[in-house]
């Protein structure tokens, strides 16, 4: 993993800003750079020392093929073209391109067809079996039928990713962190931390699922619950794929195949043939990291406090999946873990406004790699007033010390 230099501050800085932003996730540091866009002084407060929530427990996958038609697409499409600008400027690799969504149903094959149709399809094409298997010949699943190619999508590496943007914002746009640090009260324009008085014209909540810390009242209102996840890494299988692998249950799961009236027919032949993945949430990502190794996963448990432990059925069930879909035996499992992050059956983000100077944003549906950045945009035009978006722009010298 890089190693990246911690820029927060020992103490709140001097001054006053023009933007704070309570948590350094990744909606949090999006929101900071469109800020940065507008040349606003900013400072970011997490509470804890380093990032590890949710935003550096996934697969890093940037997702526009199978978000929900409308608005979550657009916000895919546009938070691709940021993350392909920002890794440029930041030096965050790409470490991997396109997706791959495998069927080996009939009624999979339909979803497929039915999506080419779709306006949604740019970018994507439809494999038969044999050119599938011609192209990557480790794909050797017997009942392959068909596979869905979109050249759209890209991958970073969640770990080393999000400090590095970090590192970024602080370095070329100034931005000011402050590290380990708990805000307790807002009161515009004073924001009440751990470290002392932090003034701010205005404020963007980010909190991740954290409901009871600012505002509990207001997030109380949604409803809101936690979604647990479980995640494998596995050994280098010594060949690589074309793109990251997806299969027959993620289109049953992804809001952009699922809404597809051809979608019903699979979905009931998933619950039928697979109930326990279904039960418990299971859909198959494969993705390949540059040291060759593979992520895979994952599932979903929603509760308001999930718990904790691992199990190892759900593990099996994953490692089940990826045998089907790729027809080989899976390597040998490296690393394990668990992620938590927002879930809101009724909204897969939420943008609240409990005052007119501070946003609460949290993206409600795990999709915060894929949308982040169109949402970070958003939150700052409910702020500051629309502004057409323009390419990035390092901040000029202020004349005040970076504290380091």
């Amino acid at each position: 993993m890089a190693t990246v230099r911690d820029t927060s501050t020992p103490r709140p800085p001097a001054g006053r800003f023009d933007l704070a932003v309570v948590g350094a996730g990744i909606v949090g540091l999006a929101t900071a750079l469109a800020g940065a866009r507008r040349r606003l002084r900013i400072v970011v407060i997490d509470r804890d020392a380093s990032a590890n929530g949710a935003s550096v427990r996934n697969f890093g996958f940037v997702t526009v093929t199978g978000q929900a038609a409308g608005a979550m697409w657009a916000r895919a499409r546009r938070s691709h073209d940021v993350w392909r600008e920002v890794a440029a400027a930041a030096g965050i690799p790409i470490v991997q391109t396109g997706v791959w969504m495998t069927a080996r149903r009939a009624e999979s094959v339909a979803v497929l067809e039915s999506f080419m149709q779709t306006d949604m399809a740019a970018g994507c094409s439809l494999l038969t079996a044999a050119e599938a298997r011609r192209r990557c010949p480790p794909l050797a699943a017997p009942d392959l039928l068909a596979v869905l190619e979109s050249t759209i999508e890209l991958r970073v590496e969640s770990r080393e990713a999000v400090p590095q943007l970090a590192a970024w914002l602080a370095g070329a746009h100034g931005v000011a962190f402050m590290r380990a640090t708990a805000v307790t009260a807002i009161d515009p324009p004073r924001l009440e931390t751990s470290r002392g008085l932090v003034e701010a014209d205005r404020v963007a909540v980010c909190p991740g699922d954290d409901y009871r810390g600012l505002y509990p009242e207001r997030l109380a209102a949604y409803a809101l619950t936690r979604c647990k996840l479980q995640m494998l890494r596995l050994a280098d299988p010594g060949f690589t794929l074309p793109g990251t692998l997806m299969s027959d249950l993620g289109l049953g799961r992804y809001p952009g195949f699922t809404a597809l009236p051809a979608a019903a027919a699979l979905k009931a032949r998933l619950a039928a043939e697979q109930p326990e993945q279904v039960r418990h949430g299971v859909h198959l990502i494969v993705a390949q990291s540059a040291d060759g190794s593979l992520v895979a996963g994952d599932s979903h448990q929603y509760a308001p406090i999930p718990d904790p432990h691992r199990s190892r059925e759900v593990d099996d069930l994953i490692l089940d999946e990826f045998r089907a879909a790729l027809g080989i035996e899976p390597p040998p499992a490296i690393d394990r873990w668990i992620g938590t992050y927002a879930s809101a059956d009724d909204r897969p983000v939420l943008i609240d406004a409990p005052e007119s100077s501070v946003r609460i944003a949290i993206v409600t549906s795990g999709s915060g790699a894929s949308t982040a950045f169109a949402i970070g945009e958003e939150v700052i035009a409910s702020l500051f007033g629309p502004e057409p978006t323009g390419p990035l722009r390092r901040r000029p010298p202020t004349g005040r010390r970076r504290q380091t």
